[in-house]
């Protein structure tokens, strides 16, 4: 197998060439779309499967709203309309014909929509006028809803998984009674991404809050967790939204409270998307491919047996089939793979490039030793292994695994973490690639200006930033605390 591109040679190359040959996705015939491809949908399965668990723990249903929205509805909340006007693909006509001529098929000019409808881009305008339908009293509150996706914004420069015109995710949309109520659900939404990073994906998050000029179109707070790639650039992995009444008074969405007085419903949505495939690959990912948290791999456990003859392949691969029961039966999604097509040192690349957390192989000494090779892809070292009890070996090895690929990020992101007092020392981290905890002097002004000097953007500002008196780091003037800079995805 030909070798990837370094990642010190270019990270972007790299990126690319892992996701394509690691069977994660490709490029469609549709400019700025993809295709996940079956090894990659599994991994987002995965994904989708453990959020849905945690989305009905926390009282959530799912539901699903339609992928098309009239025009009018966007313009119904001025903020939301302006954020997303540039990305939304129209539709116009509803019918195709065959062209006089005989050139082929044409937009039937007869056949335009009275009112154009907009493709999904996020759901808040047509969930939000669903809602009025639903919702009279204090008694139907709250509707914890959630719909799994895709959705399209419209973008000229795309990145498999990270950018795209099309992407599939889920988009949480709830309704309260109070702002209180709304304020802890957007909060407890963030907690619950904020665990489903760090525990399932192993990777380390910043929780906090987005500043005006980043918070998403619509909302009055903008909750996030950010992450830190490789490479040193800031990733958003999730966002949770207060949306305050603005969609209620938008779609006139009021309930009869306790007294019977009229109010407006109070709102939050949330949600990620598969950019957390990007992250995946990005925090975890080295110059040998892909390289994956045990929670996620399609295939946790692969089993090689080694052999040179039709003798030794049945005896080999009769107790590699008894060690492939008991590690199956203990739950861990494991392989069996005595395919004749391909010598073992081809399977050996292709499973380590693919993110195989653990490759088991056995060969005719093995057998008589009782031992089996173990080969752990987060470390990239072997080891034998005592034949006996090996599932529970294997068991507690993917544990270990998934704790290590988490300690090994959050090190790399303690250790480009920088708190920065000086304008020379801000710029090149941010050259260089890191995080900065800086002083900003509260004004989008100056945000705006550092954007525009480094390509910088304020990711957050964390829940748990202490109030510390200093002077920003670009015009000098006062500042109550530190904000997290990074130049981002």
């Amino acid at each position: 197998m030909e070798k990837l591109t370094s990642r010190n040679e270019n990270y972007s190359q790299w990126y690319n060439e892992l996701a394509l040959r690691a069977g994660l996705a490709e490029h469609s015939a549709v400019r700025g779309c993809m295709v996940i491809r079956p090894y990659g949908y599994s991994i987002w399965e995965a994904m989708q499967q453990t959020l849905d668990r945690m989305f009905k723990e926390t009282g959530h249903e799912n539901a699903y709203f339609p992928l098309f929205i009239p025009k009018s509805f966007f313009s119904k909340e001025a903020s939301h309309v302006e954020g997303f006007a540039k990305e939304c693909a129209v539709v116009t006509h509803y019918r195709l014909k065959n062209a006089p001529d005989g050139s082929g098929i044409i937009v039937d000019e007869d056949a335009r929509l009275e009112e154009e409808l907009i493709v999904r881009p996020t759901s808040e305008t047509i969930i939000w006028n669903t809602y009025r339908n639903w919702i009279q009293s204090y008694r139907d509150l709250p509707i914890l809803v959630n719909q799994w996706a895709n959705v399209v914004r419209w973008e000229m420069r795309t990145r498999l998984f990270l950018r795209t015109a099309e992407f599939l995710w889920q988009e949480g949309h709830t309704a309260h009674a109070t702002a209180d109520e709304a304020i802890e659900e957007a909060e407890k939404m963030l907690d619950v991404y904020a665990e489903f990073a760090e525990k399932t994906l192993a990777i380390p998050v910043i929780k906090g809050v987005k500043t005006a000029n980043e918070r998403f179109a619509g909302a009055l707070e903008t909750y996030c967790i950010e992450a830190l790639m490789q490479d040193g650039k800031a990733l958003q992995a999730g966002t949770s939204h207060f949306l305050g009444q603005n969609f209620a008074k938008a779609f006139d969405v009021k309930f009869a409270n306790k007294e019977g007085k009229q109010e407006y419903v109070w709102a939050t949505s949330w949600g990620v998307s598969t950019r957390l495939m990007g992250a995946l690959i990005m925090t975890h990912s080295d110059d040998n491919g892909l390289v994956l948290p045990p929670k996620l791999a399609p295939i946790q456990v692969v089993i090689i047996p080694i052999y040179r003859n039709q003798e030794e392949f049945e005896s080999v691969r009769a107790k590699c089939l008894e060690v492939y029961n008991e590690i199956k039966a203990l739950g861990i999604r494991v392989k069996l793979d005595d395919n004749d097509k391909y010598k073992p040192g081809w399977k050996f690349s292709e499973y380590e490039f693919k993110g195989v957390p653990l490759r088991l192989a056995m060969g005719p000494r093995d057998l008589a030793a009782g031992s089996i090779e173990l080969a752990r892809r987060d470390t990239l070292t072997k080891s034998s292994e005592n034949i006996n009890n090996i599932a529970v070996r294997v068991l507690n090895l993917l544990d270990e695994i998934q704790t290590n690929l988490y300690t090994k990020a959050q090190k790399f992101r303690d250790d480009n973490i920088y708190r920065i007092d000086d304008w020379s020392s801000f710029t090149e981290v941010m050259e260089k690639g890191g995080m900065a905890y800086a002083h900003w002097d509260g004004t989008p002004e100056t945000e705006t200006r550092i954007k525009e000097l480094t390509k910088a953007t304020i990711r957050c500002i964390p829940l748990d930033n202490p109030q510390e008196t200093g002077s920003c780091v670009l015009t000098g003037n006062p500042s109550s605390q530190r904000v997290l800079f990074a130049v981002a995805y």
